[in-house]
């Protein structure tokens, strides 16, 4: 029986990787085999590409070969870590995936859409999510959190960008919510972290029953 997917996404400072992380512990609780995962990156190669990306050397070569340097990091990962952990039965949790591309290089960038759904086709086909958070935050309020974590180390790459990109950014995450209402849901990331947490819960057990799941084999030994 293959595993789950879910994917986490939103603006800089949302919260996505504490609510992945808070959802691994609590799917994990329940028996079932959790991979927590992020991108860019997550594999090997995805790795190496995501110090490209985030450092901002490839920001001189234009949104178009940011897109492509995503979409070959996302290969890479779907090939090498995602897929073989869902067909082995594990339910896989990733911050950020293919709808950060849609946003940031596609709605915001300005990239074609046909070239963005393209490269969507090439690299995830028929892996898409089962399920998409996506945490709405105001920008102001997501750039003071990034800055708080950040504390004194440097910027990444899209955190350097102004507040019009980051509202902008905000509403790109907001349109796709929309459209594509079946794999996405909108979460109000202003409300405390455990509420988002037991909100985030409550769907995923309304829509993918993680009570049907296998267990793990170290809960089968149990």
């Amino acid at each position: 029986m293959a595993g789950k997917f879910i994917t986490f996404e939103g603006g800089e400072g949302a919260g996505k990787s504490t609510q992945a992380a808070l959802l691994k512990k609590r799917l994990g609780g329940m028996g079932i085999g959790v991979l927590l995962t992020r991108e860019p990156g997550g594999s090997l190669g995805a790795e190496i590409i995501r110090h490209v990306l985030l450092s901002g050397a490839a920001k001189r070569f234009g949104p178009n070969a940011e897109a492509l340097l995503f979409a070959a990091a996302r290969a890479d990962h779907l090939d090498t870590v995602i897929r073989p952990a869902l067909q082995a039965g594990q339910w896989v949790i990733c911050d950020r995936f293919l709808d950060s591309t849609r946003a940031y290089q596609g709605i915001v960038g300005k990239v074609d859409l046909a070239f963005i759904k393209g490269l969507e086709k090439l690299t995830v086909g028929a892996s898409k999510p089962d399920l998409t958070f996506i945490l709405d935050l105001p920008a102001e309020i997501g750039l003071a959190r990034a800055h708080a974590r950040r504390g004194d180390g440097a910027t990444d790459r899209f955190e350097t960008e102004d507040l019009a990109y980051h509202r902008a950014l905000n509403a790109a995450f907001r349109a796709i919510a929309s459209e594509e209402k079946q794999r996405c849901v909108l979460i109000d990331a202003k409300e405390p972290q455990e509420r988002v947490a037991a909100e985030i819960l409550q769907i995923v057990c309304k829509r993918l029953h993680p009570e049907t799941a296998p267990l793990t084999v170290e809960d089968i030994a149990r």
